[in-house]
């Protein structure tokens, strides 16, 4: 893994960390030159506009304002939106839909550059699962699709235990290899191959919903 720092986050549905993980974003994200966010929506320019600005804010909340931020979507050349990852100190995977992201990626020939980046990278729901090898949106396909392979750890955002069908589609998809399902305020953070949460995590496998 070439990235120093990884998290992945399920939702913020109050637009606020918890504490937990603003103090672990405080101690990670030191370099503060560029933030890039990567869209999930990408033809949604106003909805890109808003959700990076608010995303930021979100940052400046907890003291770690960037000194530049910048937003890739379908309006962003090819050649250009490399040179923001080659100058950014921090890449964000946006929410909303998984699929449209990884074309995104694909149609603005980025894999490379997000894959080779060395700086910390963030996802949020549909972002953090793309950030994974194997990726299934059990709403959109049962069949699962390569993501960008920065991590093994096949995750299900906005988990819970009361959402009866998103249960059901789990353990079935589960039968095949497993899935973490996060509930909203919940992370992982990856470090140097070391793996630690916060938050409500289940391991679904084989059937079987269990605790992390």
């Amino acid at each position: 893994m070439k990235q120093r720092f990884i998290a992945l986050f399920s939702g913020f549905p109050e637009h606020h960390f918890t504490k937990e993980i603003a103090e672990r974003l405080q101690k990670e994200l030191t370099d503060r030159k560029r933030i890039v966010f990567i869209s999930a929506w990408p033809s949604d320019y106003r909805r890109n506009d808003e959700d990076s600005y608010g995303m930021h804010l979100m940052l400046a909340d907890i003291g770690l304002r960037f000194d530049s931020i910048s937003l890739i979507d379908y309006r962003t050349k090819p050649n250009m939106a490399k040179e923001m990852i080659n100058q950014a100190t921090c890449i964000w995977l946006m929410g909303g839909n998984a699929t449209m992201q990884m074309k995104l990626i694909k149609d603005l020939q980025l894999r490379d550059s997000v894959c080779n980046f060395d700086g910390s990278i963030m996802g949020v729901s549909a972002g953090s699962m793309n950030l994974a090898k194997t990726v299934v949106d059990v709403w959109e396909s049962f069949i699962p699709y390569e993501g960008l392979g920065l991590t093994d750890i096949t995750l299900k955002s906005h988990f819970t235990c009361a959402e009866l069908e998103m249960k059901e589609k789990l353990i079935d998809i589960s039968m095949d290899f497993p899935i973490n399902a996060l509930e909203d305020l919940s992370a992982i953070f990856i470090t140097d191959d070391k793996i630690e949460h916060c938050g409500k995590i289940y391991r679904v496998e084989k059937g079987t919903i269990t605790p992390w």
